[in-house]
């Protein structure tokens, strides 16, 4: 087989990346029929679709993702020879995105990208805000923050620490309804749901708390909504407890049920090896999200 071309290559890696051919041709100042004849060429030349269309978006079909890795270790090459040539070798410019969930990336990611952004101007960070586990192989995200350790075989995770989360309601509502402590005083309490088909109730319950789905006064799917709720005074809920630090107008309730106890892991494709923006990103917020805690 004869040698790829790289124009096609990188039509290839460009059409991956923006979800479609119009976007991609912006960014590498093409035209779109252009841009979808060398998408074409590559497909022709390996004999195998790389892409699918889902609505007005394209998808890379299995084929595609299987190759994706090893494309974009032939475009990090090609990128480093044209740093070095140019005397840029140390530039790190483009877009890395973060997937983390809606507390995670309102409230801890933040703090940590001034810093970031200090040490590379030329790097721009996309937050990705999702309770959903992202899936890094279809490049929803280059880095993820997640909770749950994850299982696919392509991907690398770092276990950075354990974490807690307790229940707390505003100053006012202990205020106006006491301040209950023992998981049994819950019973009178109001609490903030995050959905109607009680999954969370059931999760309360399993953590002791002796609930009925008429203990709730609210529900917010989103846990910043839901937490702007609590510090309004319409009920309890439950928070990370470095996040609930930072809000002074709340207090811990509940405080003879254990804390929830659960880790933070943060996760990477293959990438990471080929891509120096998303080492520096994945290095930063490794050794910045670690916090006190002996990471694993």
């Amino acid at each position: 087989m004869d040698q790829i071309d790289w124009n096609q290559l990188r039509a290839f890696l460009h059409a991956a990346d923006a979800g479609s051919m119009s976007a991609a041709a912006r960014q590498l100042g093409l035209s779109q029929p252009t841009l979808s004849r060398q998408v074409a060429a590559i497909e022709q030349h390996l004999g195998v679709a790389l892409f699918e269309r889902i609505g007005r978006s394209l998808q890379p079909t299995a084929t595609g993702l299987a190759l994706l890795e090893y494309a974009r270790s032939m475009g990090a090459a090609a990128e480093e020879l044209s740093l070095a040539a140019n005397g840029h070798s140390k530039a790190i410019d483009g877009v890395v995105s973060i997937s983390a969930s809606d507390m995670v990336a309102a409230w801890l990611l933040p703090p940590l990208l001034r810093p970031l952004l200090e040490q590379a101007p030329g790097l721009r960070i996309e937050i990705v805000t999702t309770n959903e586990l992202s899936d890094l192989r279809r490049r929803e995200a280059d880095i993820a923050v997640r909770h749950v350790r994850p299982s696919e075989p392509e991907l690398i995770g770092r276990l950075l620490r354990e974490t807690t989360a307790s229940f707390y309601a505003s100053r006012d509502w202990v205020r106006r309804n006491g301040h209950p402590r023992a998981a049994v005083e819950a019973k009178t309490a109001r609490f903030i749901g995050a959905d109607r088909q009680d999954r969370y109730l059931g999760y309360l319950q399993a953590h002791g708390l002796p609930l009925t789905d008429q203990a709730f006064s609210c529900y917010a799917e989103n846990s910043c909504t839901g937490w702007a709720m609590v510090r309004q005074g319409l009920g309890i809920g439950a928070m990370m407890d470095e996040i609930a630090s930072q809000c002074p107008d709340v207090v811990r309730v509940l405080d003879d049920v254990p804390p929830v106890q659960f880790p933070i892991w943060l996760v990477t494709h293959r990438e990471l090896r080929t891509s120096r923006r998303i080492r520096m990103v994945f290095d930063l917020l490794a050794e910045s999200l670690s916090g006190p805690a002996t990471p694993g």
